[in-house]
């Protein structure tokens, strides 16, 4: 559910949650409803200190948004909350649908050319480190903090701190995120970590292994291919979205970092011990208890070898698997686990999120309206109805969470609910902002494949950490 890619004049080309290179069905959808005299009558209002904030202050503006399929749209679309929308504020939305294949592409020719077509855009926490340096997105934090543009009823402090941080950046070299501009407000996100076909496990009597150790073991012990079944599925094609998921959390809860700064320089470190270690057992375990083919595989067929029960395990984001519990061979029958603590107990996990921008090229006039959109789509209440859907992903509020939210997945899904809130408080991007991500990135992901080839791995790494540093250090 993503995209993968390059630089800024190649636009990514692959997927973040999802990962696959295959493109969607192309579709463009258009919803324009007129506000209407009842729509007014029936315009939201929220009070605070005995002053009511106006929804309706940009009443009669039209809003187009850029935006991909996806299970966050898809919820939004089936609950009509986008005509709520229109009825509440007095502004109509427009909205062209882009397959994921295709949409980045398409994102980065708008904002690179500096276009006011869109308003609004769905982005992902990455993508900031690519467009926001040139200037392309709107700072949204002046809106944030303006009691004139944002209801009291907003709360941003609610959205879970990974997410708020992983959205905000100052593009200084060396700085972590957390600092800086606000250039996106998370929508829904996924966490990466283990779905399991449980009746197997009930059957043969094991649980979840609580150490990578004994994770490998137990992938091994389950890998049965002359019956056509494996231990565990992760990616494995060479694109950046092969090491974010399953890989860079285990990557660091094994004590591996990515890079580090100092004196105005990066070093590259994922060639240190530790994470040279860690890249050889990943690869073996490709070989020993992966699929066959496991260079080409994405998100899309890690999922669907669960789902055929085919593969034992998947190592991926976490509501990418839910749906598989529904109308496939396994349903009713997956367990989650929040997958193998490192050495120190750490459970440092790596996260997606789709989250909603504001086009710093939109027309002046239409930008409050933006901020409106997208502070009413990542609102609590909103949120929580897209999340009674049954169709939207891991919510990014607590409060969504602790209500709707857990409404809706209730006892049904075995380990979804504990896991989620085992792993949340050190959920974040574990990697290092940078705007080199997607080649340097897929350049790792090349490394990882050399290395499941037969390449040594110390030797591989030390040459990838030297290429990654000079890239970083001469842009």
């Amino acid at each position: 559910m993503g995209i993968g890619g390059a630089a800024l004049a190649t636009a990514p080309l692959l997927a973040a949650c999802g990962g696959s290179s295959t493109a969607a069905a192309s579709g463009v959808g258009t919803t324009t409803s007129a506000a209407t005299t009842a729509a007014s009558a029936i315009a939201g209002s929220s009070v605070s200190g005995g002053k009511a904030f106006d929804w309706m202050q940009a009443k009669g503006k039209t809003l187009r948004m850029l935006r991909t399929p996806h299970p966050y749209v898809s919820a939004f679309d089936s609950a009509g909350l986008f005509k709520d929308f229109t009825a509440k504020t007095g502004i109509n939305i427009a909205f062209d649908d882009i397959p994921e294949g295709d949409y980045f592409t398409k994102l980065t020719s708008e904002l690179s050319g500096s276009s006011s077509t869109y308003d609004v855009f769905m982005t992902g926490a990455y993508f900031i480190w690519q467009y926001g340096p040139p200037g392309w997105m709107e700072d949204l934090a002046p809106y944030i903090t303006d009691s004139s543009k944002t209801s009291p009823d907003y709360n941003f402090e609610d959205i879970f701190e990974g997410l708020r941080t992983s959205t905000r950046w100052d593009f200084k070299k060396g700085s972590a995120l957390g600092s800086g501009g606000q250039w996106a407000i998370p929508w829904g996100f996924e966490t990466n970590v283990v779905a399991y076909n449980k009746e197997v496990f009930d059957k043969k009597g094991i649980k979840p292994a609580t150490t990578f150790d004994n994770f490998i073991q137990l992938a091994t012990d389950l890998t049965d291919k002359s019956a056509g079944t494996y231990g565990v599925a992760f990616r494995g094609s060479k694109s950046w979205a092969t090491i974010h998921p399953g890989f860079m959390t285990q990557f660091t809860r094994e004590g591996g970092k990515d890079y580090s700064f100092a004196d105005g320089q990066y070093t590259a470190t994922m060639n240190s011990d530790k994470a040279v270690a860690f890249t050889k057992k990943w690869a073996d375990l490709a070989k020993t208890a992966g699929p066959s083919g496991w260079t080409a595989y994405e998100y899309p067929n890690c999922t669907q070898d669960l789902a055929d029960g085919k593969a034992m395990m998947v190592y991926d984001a976490d509501s990418a698997t839910y749906p598989k519990f529904k109308g496939t061979k396994v349903a009713g029958k997956l367990g989650w686990d929040a997958g193998p603590a490192g050495p120190d107990g750490s459970y440092g996990t790596n996260l997606w999120t789709w989250s909603l921008a504001m086009n710093k090229a939109a027309k002046d006039d239409n930008k409050l309206a933006a901020w409106l959109f997208i502070q009413w789509a990542t609102s609590s209440e909103v949120l929580s109805k897209a999340a009674a859907s049954g169709s939207f992903a891991d919510p990014v509020r607590k409060t969504v969470f602790d209500g709707a939210f857990k409404t809706v997945i209730g006892s049904s899904y075995p380990g979804y609910l504990e896991t989620f809130e085992k792993v949340i408080g050190s959920t974040k991007i574990q990697f290092t902002p940078q705007t080199q991500f997607f080649d340097t990135t897929e350049a790792w992901a090349g490394a990882l494949q050399d290395i499941y080839g037969g390449a040594d791995a110390k030797t591989s790494l030390d040459a990838l950490a030297k290429a990654n540093a000079d890239a970083l250090n001469n842009n």
